[in-house]
Order: structure tokens, then C-alpha cells, then sequence
């Protein structure tokens, strides 16, 4: 094993060992990096929807017990033999997508999100909420420099699934899209959608988010509470409808009430899951050729691309941040809508 300097026998984690398990803090052995993979000492990891995976076993393949966590920055100290591209200093991240094993027919075509090995952070392999993770180098992601790891961590599963399936909907620039929800998963949307070249309108259940809205790159605001949605829509838009509503939202009820805004081959992108099912009329999709569809964040490439993209562009990424202990309780002021859009765990105090 390449390592910069010696290190720890010992690190802080956060461990749940069961579903439906508590997470707890604890000092696990430091992992020594096996063929092809590289040691990070993590500065920064994000709290995310996703860790309802290893929580609840709400995905599929989750294995305890486990340290969870996929929105991780921190530097490289050591490299495991055969491992490819990294040297000891690098600065990276590491996002949902745990690796891929090159091989099955998914990644032989490029498709390694869905490799057949399901590699997940935080679910199957060991995340970032410690001192120390061990990571399969193709899983890693370069961190521009001069972007800080609290702002690049949520971009690491939060903005690449954003970006990445907006950036993946083929649609014209100046096309109009409306953003459902500018929560956590919104206020990204927004801004990808804005600097993309799109007409962007923030669909809010709130009078009192439009001004930040229209800051974030939002050319119109419809308050939900207040307005007829679908009219609204196709007031601005002339009557042609929206071609692309990205719904953030968890809720099935609120994405299924959007359905007439979209126009001719309109898209529903739903990226916010729910446990209440989506209800739609089937003449709703027939008669204007529209789509609902879903999108899976994105591979290693698309996070590095989504890290670039953010940091030429100046995507403003909100976030609060807590320092590793308190995890649980981040992921609490999480699911009760607490936080201001993302929270992050700080791991390392000397983390910018």
C-alpha cells in the first residue's frame, strides 16, 4: 500500500448495524485499501434522501452492517495496489455510484450506474460518514480546485442527479421548464435549468420563496396554494405548455396534478420518491404524446461533469452543516423538513 505519511489504527464512524437500526457513533478500524482501491480521508459528507436506503432497506441491496454516506470530499492518503488514475494528495469525491466491474453487459455498453454488481456508497460498500473510507478508484470524482468541500458534497449525489437529467431530456435551448418543489433537490434544478439556456418556472406551495427564486434564475413564479397551476402555466407559456416539469417533490398527489401543464411530448421528470403512488388518467399521456419518466443520478463522469459545469457556472449550493456526531440528528432535521435545503457533515474541522 502507497501512503503519504502513517496512519491511524483507529477512526471515528458513524455505524448502523441493522435496518431500521440506529446510527451510531463509534471507533471502527482504519480499512486498509484492497486491490484497486484508494484510502480517503474524508473532510465533508453530505446527508441525503438516498441514506433512507441503508436506514430503512427502502433500496435494494443494502448489506449491515455499514457506514453509510454517498456525498463524500476528502483527499487521498493511500493507494491499494492496482489502483488506476489517483495519486496521494488528490483531492475527490465520491458520489451514490460505488464502482463498476467493467465486465457485464451494462457497463460493456457505458451504462455503469447499472452495473450488474450493484457497487452503492453507503449501501453495500462503506461511505463517508468517518474519518477514513475506502473507496474503488473508478468510483472517484476530481474536485475542481477552488471549490470548498461543503459545497462540493451535496453536487455529488443531489446536483449530479439534477443536472445530469436535465441535461439528458433533449430539449431545444429557450424550451420552458417548470421546477416542482425548491427544497434540497429545487434550488439546484433552477439553477441548472437557468444556466442551461431554459425558461424557468418554480412551482412553490409559498408566496414567500418567489423573490428567492427569481435570485436563483427563475423567470416566473406560480404560488400552488393560490393559483391554478395548469392555467398559470399555460398563461405564460402562450398556451403551449411546459415541455419538461421536474418534480421534486415526494408526493405522487402533487407531481400527478402538473400532469396538463406539460405540452405536446411533454415530460414529467419525477426525481423526488414517495411512498404514495403517482394516479394519472391514461388520456392525460396519450393525448399529447407526454412522458413520465424517472432518472438514476449518474456515473463517476456525469458527477465530474456536474462538479465542473457547477463551479464555472457559479451554482449557489445552500447548506448547513453539523459536525459527524451528529448525524442522526442531521438525518432527523432532514426527513422532518427541517433543514435549509442540504445538510453536511463536517468530519474534518480543517475542511473549508
Amino acid at each position: 500500500m502507497a501512503a503519504a505519511a502513517a496512519l491511524p489504527k483507529e477512526m471515528r464512524a458513524i455505524v448502523i448495524e441493522e435496518k431500521g437500526g440506529e446510527f451510531k457513533p463509534t471507533k471502527v478500524a482504519v480499512p486498509e485499501p484492497s486491490e484497486g482501491q484508494v484510502l480517503v480521508k474524508v473532510e465533508v459528507c453530505g446527508v441525503c434522501g438516498g441514506d433512507h436506503g441503508i436506514k430503512d432497506g427502502a433500496v435494494p441491496g443494502a448489506v449491515w452492517p455499514r457506514i453509510p454516506g454517498h456525498e463524500v470530499v476528502g483527499t487521498v492518503v493511500a493507494l491499494g495496489p492496482g489502483a488506476k488514475r489517483w495519486k496521494v494528495g488528490d483531492r475527490v469525491g465520491r458520489g451514490w455510484a460505488g464502482g463498476h466491474c467493467f465486465e457485464c453487459k451494462n457497463c460493456r455498453t457505458g451504462q455503469f450506474l447499472f452495473c450488474a454488481k450493484h457497487y452503492t456508497t453507503g449501501l453495500n460498500q462503506d461511505g463517508g460518514w468517518a474519518e477514513y473510507m475506502a473507496a474503488r478508484w473508478e468510483s472517484l470524482i476530481a474536485v475542481p480546485a477552488g471549490m470548498s468541500s461543503v459545497t462540493a458534497g451535496p453536487l455529488l449525489c443531489a446536483g449530479t442527479t439534477t443536472f445530469n437529467s436535465l441535461r439528458n431530456m433533449k430539449l431545444q435551448a429557450g424550451a420552458w421548464v417548470a421546477v416542482q418543489g425548491i427544497g434540497g433537490l429545487g434550488h439546484l434544478a433552477v439553477q441548472f435549468a437557468s444556466k442551461m439556456g431554459f425558461r424557468t418556472i418554480v412551482l412553490s406551495t409559498s408566496a414567500d420563496k418567489e423573490k428567492f427564486a427569481r435570485e436563483l434564475g427563475a423567470l416566473e413564479y406560480i404560488d400552488a396554494s393560490k393559483e391554478d397551476v395548469v392555467k398559470r402555466v399555460h398563461d405564460i407559456t402562450g398556451g403551449q405548455g411546459v415541455a419538461l416539469v421536474i418534480s421534486t417533490s415526494p408526493s405522487g398527489k402533487a407531481m400527478a396534478s402538473v400532469i396538463n401543464a406539460l405540452g405536446t411530448n411533454g415530460q414529467l421528470l419525477t426525481l423526488g420518491a414517495g411512498s404514495d403512488p403517482l394516479t394519472l388518467w391514461s388520456g392525460q399521456l396519450i393525448g399529447q404524446n407526454r412522458v413520465v419518466r424517472g432518472w438514476a443520478s449518474g456515473s463517476p463522469n456525469d458527477g465530474e461533469e456536474c462538479l465542473e459545469f457547477a463551479h464555472a457556472f457559479g451554482i449557489k449550493v445552500l447548506t448547513e452543516t453539523f459536525p459527524l456526531e451528529k448525524a442522526a440528528e442531521t438525518y432527523d432535521a432532514m426527513n422532518a423538513n427541517k433543514l435549509r435545503f442540504r445538510g453536511v457533515l463536517v468530519v474534518d474541522q480543517a475542511a473549508k
